[in-house]
């Protein structure tokens, strides 16, 4: 499942980021803009972080049987979807509030990055 959503929001990342240069580019502010190619470069890192994780996992070996290694791509997931769907929604959709959820979203991809480091420690330790 972890790969289905790295395919999902690779998409999302071309998509909105279409979006974003040919329409949103004339409509919204220059911080907005700036905030919203913030948004689209993290979904775009993290959506390969994802499919690699998801890749890993949909093969086997010692890496998935890793819990903390299939818990980083869950929260790489539910990161990059509160960091960076906030910004795109709060500022196409013009509901401010909505960006609130970035740092939220922002402090979960960190998080991600600690349990995917954990699960590298712990693959160390299994050699």
């Amino acid at each position: 499942m972890i790969l289905v959503f790295g395919a999902l929001l690779g998409f999302a990342a071309v998509a909105f980021g279409t979006y974003s240069e040919h329409v949103l580019k004339e409509q919204v502010t220059v911080e907005h803009f700036r905030n919203l190619m913030t948004a689209l470069r993290y979904n775009q890192v993290n959506s390969v972080v994802i499919t690699a994780i998801g890749l890993v996992l949909s093969n086997g070996g010692k890496l998935s049987e890793i819990s903390a290694f299939k818990w980083s791509g869950t929260l790489f997931i539910l990161g990059t979807t509160l960091f960076s769907f906030s910004i795109y929604l709060s500022i196409s959709l013009e509901i401010p509030k909505l960006v609130y959820l970035a740092p939220i979203g922002g402090m979960t991809i960190m998080l991600s990055w600690i349990t995917l480091l954990l699960a590298a420690l712990t693959a160390l330790k299994k050699k």
